[in-house]
């Protein structure tokens, strides 16, 4: 198992390749970066792109703070120690295009003591407009991530990322699911920690090959004001979820985080409309009727 530091230079090495890896993929825009202290211990790096060729807003963030870990947090991780470390990489990427899906990531590292430690998160995505080939793609593509370390990751953690991803008062999930984890230690896992630290890494690894492929399919589409106007009604349900349910929002927001840094996952604009319908039989109506938890992607 590597020390605390060691992950956190990874992780930042990682938000070094997925930066210049985006860059490439939109072809105009570029990062502007932001280095911030936290108050109570640590800090770490904003970086945002936006006004590209493709990407309309994104941040790619890394982190590694530590400190007194606030009553609240303590209560809700049924832990009694104080003082805590916690590091990790969050992207979100808002695109232009309705025909390119948001995606979204997340690997962490959150530490106590040398019996209480784990790592989280996962890769979800979360299209304007459905298209089962590119679902397909999506899940096969992290299955293999996950396969090579344990058979038993997939399943699990699909289904994890299809409750996770859930937006209780829609009856709806925030988009295709893909692959979430939170606590994950070797007892639970089956596996050491090295390979569980290993597989945070190789699907940080795997995120600029699996959205550059996504944008590829779909960047040059065409598309309409309307469905240009449905991107932001399907962008405002992404804000719901973030808001209401996202568990590293809360944690941001309760240890004292940087703001912008945790609320750069909203897109530039979003709408909401009064009691919307999509029209029977169109690709709208397609889109809300699959996003419901256990689809099987992989068949797709």
């Amino acid at each position: 198992m590597m020390d605390k530091q060691q992950i956190a230079e990874r992780y930042r090495a990682i938000q070094d390749v997925i930066c210049s890896g985006l860059e490439a993929l939109d072809g105009g825009a570029t990062f502007a970066e932001e280095l911030w202290q936290r108050d109570g211990g640590g800090g770490g790096r904003t970086r945002i792109i936006q006004q590209g060729n493709v990407i309309e807003r994104g941040g790619v963030n890394f982190s590694a703070v530590h400190g007194v870990l606030p009553a609240a947090v303590k209560q809700a991780f049924k832990v009694d120690d104080e003082q805590f470390f916690a590091t990790g990489v969050s992207i979100v990427i808002h695109p232009y295009n309705p025909f390119v899906p948001i995606i979204h990531m997340n690997i962490r590292y959150f530490e106590l003591n040398d019996n209480v430690r784990w790592f989280g998160g996962g890769i979800d995505l979360t299209p304007h407009y459905i298209q089962p080939e590119d679902a397909s793609y999506f899940h096969r593509s992290l299955k293999s991530v996950c396969d090579a370390y344990s058979p038993a990751f997939y399943p699990a953690f699909k289904a994890h990322a299809d409750r996770y991803f859930y937006i209780k008062h829609r009856q709806e999930t925030r988009g295709i699911g893909g692959v979430f984890y939170d606590r994950l230690t070797p007892e639970k896992a089956a596996v050491p920690w090295s390979d569980i630290f290993e597989f945070s890494c190789g699907l940080g690894n795997a995120f600029v090959p699996i959205y550059s492929e996504l944008v590829g399919r779909n960047r040059h589409k065409t598309f309409t004001e309307q469905q240009k106007q449905w991107q932001y009604l399907r962008r405002g349900r992404y804000v719901e979820f973030n808001l209401v349910y996202d568990a590293g929002t809360k944690f941001g927001l309760e240890t004292n985080g940087r703001i912008e840094s945790i609320l750069m996952s909203l897109p530039p604009q979003a709408q909401w409309v009064y009691d919307f319908k999509a029209a029977p039989g169109s690709a709208e109506a397609f889109t809300l009727s699959m996003l419901r938890q256990g689809v099987d992607w992989l068949e797709q």
